[in-house]
């Protein structure tokens, strides 16, 4: 569902390039083609096309496109349930997010001990890391729109963590280089190149691994999504078609 994208790039912390956790609608074949917007009284559904581009629910009230749609009492019932019960997912899938960017600061941080860094930017990389891990945790904790976690701002925010972190590493292992170079160490000047080598092309991979630990908390979720697809069949829009607000897929 619209989900989907706050918990994959609400995962999304960059080192050495872009990171994407497993999201819903990996595990649970869960999608959708809408963004969703909580609100105190409603939940707004819009999408670039087709129509309906926008739906909203409202205490028993379904308007699609500016159009109010009359409602059975069954699918009224339905609705209400629907609304109740994706309020009550968020705070999980926000829960399951907040994990993943605990296990990717961790990953960052145990990935940084391989390059034997001084004590100084060992203790400035952990400020940085905690001030990003910070940020992103209330950014999550506050988001209210899946709008927040389109590619372009969170593409913003990895950018904005690799240029605070890169050049820490940079200098460390530079220095780094530069002594073994000048003390004639070219062995241990070619280790460090290739130490950072590896770093960079196997992070990914590794981060990946890490995150399989969340598999367990993502399919959790799976019953509950598959229940907000099945409390929506029937229901239609003002034009005559399916609201489809969320999709199960094989």
């Amino acid at each position: 569902m619209s989900m989907n994208r706050l918990l994959a790039t609400a995962m999304l912390v960059v080192a050495c390039g872009s990171v994407h956790a497993q999201d819903l609608g990996k595990v649970c074949h869960a999608t959708s083609s809408y963004d969703l917007t909580v609100q105190s009284d409603r939940l707004v559904f819009d999408r670039a096309a087709p129509s309906p581009t926008r739906v909203v629910l409202s205490q028993g009230m379904l308007q699609t496109d500016g159009q109010s749609v009359s409602l059975s009492a069954e699918d009224q019932d339905r609705l209400e349930l629907f609304q109740r019960d994706l309020r009550a997912l968020m705070p999980r899938v926000k829960a399951v997010a907040q994990q993943g960017v605990g296990l990717t600061m961790k990953a960052i941080d145990d990935e940084s001990g391989s390059l034997s860094l001084d004590a100084d930017t060992r203790a400035e990389l952990d400020r940085r890391l905690a001030a990003h891990s910070a940020e992103l945790r209330q950014r999550i904790a506050a988001s209210q729109s899946t709008h927040d976690w389109h590619g372009d701002a969170a593409n913003q925010y990895a950018n904005q963590v690799v240029d605070d972190i890169a050049p820490l590493f940079a200098s460390a292992l530079g220095q780094q280089a530069l002594n073994a170079a000048l003390s004639g160490d070219l062995q241990q000047a070619a280790e460090l190149r290739d130490r950072a080598t590896n770093l960079t092309a196997g992070f990914q991979p590794r981060l990946q691994q890490r995150l399989q630990a969340l598999r367990p908390e993502i399919q959790a979720l799976c019953p509950d999504i598959q229940r907000l697809s099945e409390l929506q069949q029937g229901v239609r829009a003002s034009n005559g078609r399916p609201l489809n607000l969320v999709l199960i897929g094989r």
